[in-house]
């Protein structure tokens, strides 16, 4: 008994003294200071939440060491004229760029018409030469390069049809598929002026042989809008295909949940249809929308999973997104200036890849150019979004932006008004 007794007392004299070491292990730990130089394995220690997301949510705990991170510098194109940017002239919404015929092609939105819109606002007031919004009475135009950086306009690649085909309002914001040596542009086909109803379309195609064409408008809808109640009811915007799996993987824009005493009035998410054949039939995903932010379809292969610029609206704007699953995108990076409507060019974009490679460039375009909300011009933006490329001038955490840049974004004359009442009640409460 005694034995027993003498045992007992013994194990929980070990236990006690175990415990008091681990509290103070635990105590020091907690005590210890986050070290100067950054691990690069997560440490074995309490962390915040902010430090344990830079391990969990991103490849690298630096962003110049993160493939999917990148500034964008921009260049001014050279060949295509904009009629002194009077809003007659506009060039938009490009698609990617390929390479065929030892040089680049980009196809886009082109209007020239005898007036500047009259805008969204006024559509009703919109006919058959005057158009309501910048990419209304548009047709898919076409021009080819050299360098990348000197074009030569090469005309009108699909016309809108006739009426009542799909497009024959406008035909805007085309992307093309290199599919089994034949091409597949694929665009918004409106019936109707933006902005009487909305900006209401479904997406039609139209293929050739030669990416110089002819192009036969098959005047067919192949993504069509979703059913009542849904959330791309009214919408199918940027169509964007990739191959990926053997089929085509066409992503999509779709507004939604408009609600006029907000502003913006709209959400922006992305969408994805799969097919087997470039004209159909394509199978909306279960799980759409599949990224909840963007204005528009910007993707690429990117090792096993395909990588997307996120811009402009929602809740995860800014920001380069990576799903390698093809449907379930994560936040790679957060970025600054990045490239509205951004046409990038991507070599494997259609050889069904395993590996993507990345981008480094593209054709996206500016709106609101020189000042003026009727003058959309294209031009050039580089990156460091590739595996083959290292460029650390591309990976600065930020710009420097001018004061003049600053000042142009001033508070409005109803913001003025409210500034002043809430300085004189201050006043007023004071006395």
């Amino acid at each position: 008994m005694i034995k027993i007794v003498i045992f007992l007392v013994a194990s929980l004299a070990f236990i006690s003294c175990q415990q008091k070491q681990e509290t103070v292990a635990t105590q020091d730990t907690v005590n210890e200071e986050f070290p100067f130089f950054i691990p690069a394995e997560k440490p074995n220690r309490p962390l915040s939440a902010a430090v344990k997301r830079n391990y969990d949510a991103y490849d690298n705990i630096r962003p110049e060491q993160t493939e999917l991170y990148t500034q964008f510098k921009y260049t001014k194109l050279k060949g295509f004229d904009y009629n002194d940017g009077d809003g007659t002239i506009t060039r938009r919404d490009p698609s990617k760029v390929i390479f065929e015929n030892g040089k680049y092609y980009v196809y886009y939105t082109g209007r020239k018409s005898p007036v500047k819109p009259v805008g969204m606002a006024r559509a009703k007031e919109a006919t058959d030469v005057i158009p309501s919004a910048d990419w209304d009475l548009s047709d898919i135009w076409y021009a080819t390069s050299e360098d990348g950086f000197t074009w030569e306009e090469q005309g009108i690649a699909v016309a809108r049809p006739p009426k009542p085909q799909p497009g024959w309002r406008s035909v805007t914001t085309t992307d093309i598929l290199k599919w089994k040596g034949k091409y597949y542009l694929y665009f918004q086909a409106f019936m109707e002026a933006s902005g009487l109803r909305g900006d209401f379309c479904p997406v039609s195609v139209a293929y050739a042989d030669s990416p110089d064409g002819p192009w036969t408008h098959t005047g067919k809808i192949v993504i069509p809008n979703g059913p009542e109640g849904a959330w791309d009811q009214y919408s199918i915007h940027d169509p964007y295909p990739l191959v990926h799996d053997g089929k085509i993987y066409l992503y999509y824009k779709g507004d939604f949940d408009k609600r006029p005493e907000l502003k913006p009035s709209k959400i922006r998410m992305q969408g994805l249809a799969i097919a087997e054949d470039p004209l159909g039939p394509f199978i909306k995903h279960p799980l759409n929308p599949v990224v909840n932010s963007g204005h528009e379809t910007t993707l690429f292969p990117f090792k096993e999973g395909v990588a997307a610029i996120v811009q402009r609206d929602g809740q995860e704007h800014n920001t380069i997104q990576y799903a390698k699953d093809w449907v379930n995108f994560e936040i790679a990076s957060i970025t600054e200036l990045l490239p509205v409507a951004a046409g990038p060019f991507v070599p494997d974009a259609f050889t069904d890849t395993k590996n993507g490679r990345g981008i480094t460039w593209g054709i996206s375009h500016i709106i609101n150019a020189d000042g003026n909300w009727n003058h959309t011009m294209l031009v050039r933006f580089d990156c460091d979004l590739s595996q083959d490329v290292d460029d650390q001038g591309m990976k600065d955490h930020h710009y420097n932006y001018s004061p003049e840049f600053h000042f142009k974004h001033a508070l409005n004359q109803k913001q003025k008004e409210r500034i002043k009442k809430q300085t004189e009640e201050l006043k007023i409460n004071i006395n």
